[in-house]
């Protein structure tokens, strides 16, 4: 009788001693992981949110960078982590949907990480070289049958979003190119202003200054509707290709098994920092679609990433998509 005494105050102390430490979060500051190189759009966006997110806490957060391995090493270090919300990680399509089409993790994309957030998203542009004789994303479709042999698409990497684009665009199409990978979007728009790559699947915040400076051609938007900042360029189903879905969407995802109440805290900072004007004005001047408030939930963020896997990763499979070979 004694000993279930002592273990009924023991339970009770530990179960008190959480839920002080989850009224008192945040208490230090919160490490962000970013599985990307510094620098570049990613790093805009973060460090954006994570200033207006620290008024909201009340801690600064810390971005980490931990690249490598396509971005599976920070997922990795998030897995891992302890489940207490001072470790998450900033990801998007490629970390938290195609990583795990193309390789073999050691842990679980949808139960090692407690969804956080739906962060803004960027769709692509299907965009060309400004020579390409087409008018609309039929003509094009024609063109690239016609030209298949000496076509080319400039993707930034193998097995990336775009690259992945591509080879749903030529399976629903008919049509042949070859795709030749850069280091990066920004040598890849370059090639492409100068005529030697032919088309590409470019993200609308890197892309449309080109666009209206008239140094490539746009034909449509891979969304369901059109961008608010380019309402004249179609979506994909406006112009034809109703299946050419993809956007570039960002998440927040804490490590899996953080308390609900953390992650409402960390939700609630997100969802204040989205209504902020100076943010949403910044956000609207990178090109970036910010989430309905309906969007803006754990439980949409998971909906977002389940239905991206089950329509991406039997496309890589179709493909016969292999990671790229160190």
């Amino acid at each position: 009788m004694l000993m279930r005494t002592l273990l009924l105050v023991a339970a009770f102390a530990c179960a008190s001693g959480l839920a002080g430490a989850a009224d008192t979060y945040p208490s230090r500051p919160i490490t962000v992981v970013v599985p990307f190189p510094a620098g570049g759009p990613t790093d805009a966006i973060v460090r954006l949110l994570g200033e207006r997110m620290r008024l909201s806490l009340g801690q600064p957060l810390v971005v980490e960078y931990v690249t490598g391995a396509a971005g599976t090493i920070g997922l990795g270090r998030v897995a891992r982590a302890a489940p207490d919300g001072y470790t998450v990680i900033f990801g998007h399509t490629g970390t938290h949907v195609l990583s795990g089409a193309f390789y073999a993790l050691g842990f679980d994309l949808m139960k090692d990480f407690a969804p956080i957030s739906l962060l803004p998203s960027n769709p692509y542009l299907l965009v060309t070289k400004p020579g390409v004789p087409a008018r609309d994303l039929k003509e094009l479709i024609v063109w690239l049958q016609q030209n298949g042999d000496k076509a080319s698409q400039g993707t930034p990497g193998v097995n990336t979003g775009p690259h992945l684009a591509g080879k749903h665009f030529q399976s629903i199409t008919g049509t042949r190119f070859a795709f030749i990978p850069y280091r990066g979007s920004a040598p890849a728009l370059q090639d492409l202003m100068g005529g030697q790559i032919d088309l590409m699947f470019e993200q609308a915040q890197t892309s449309l200054q080109h666009v209206r400076a008239g140094r490539i051609k746009a034909y449509a938007v891979t969304a369901s509707s059109r961008l608010a900042s380019a309402p004249d360029i179609p979506t994909v189903d406006e112009a034809g290709v109703p299946d050419l879905h993809m956007t570039l969407w960002y998440g927040l995802w804490a490590s899996g098994g953080t308390p609900k109440d953390v992650i409402a805290r960390l939700n609630a900072a997100v969802v204040e920092t989205l209504t902020d004007p100076a943010v949403r004005q910044r956000l609207a001047e990178l090109e970036l679609e910010i989430p309905s408030p309906a969007d803006q939930t754990p439980e949409a963020l998971a909906a977002r990433q389940k239905a991206d896997i089950e329509k991406w990763w039997p496309i890589v499979k179709a493909n016969n998509m292999k990671p790229e070979a160190n």
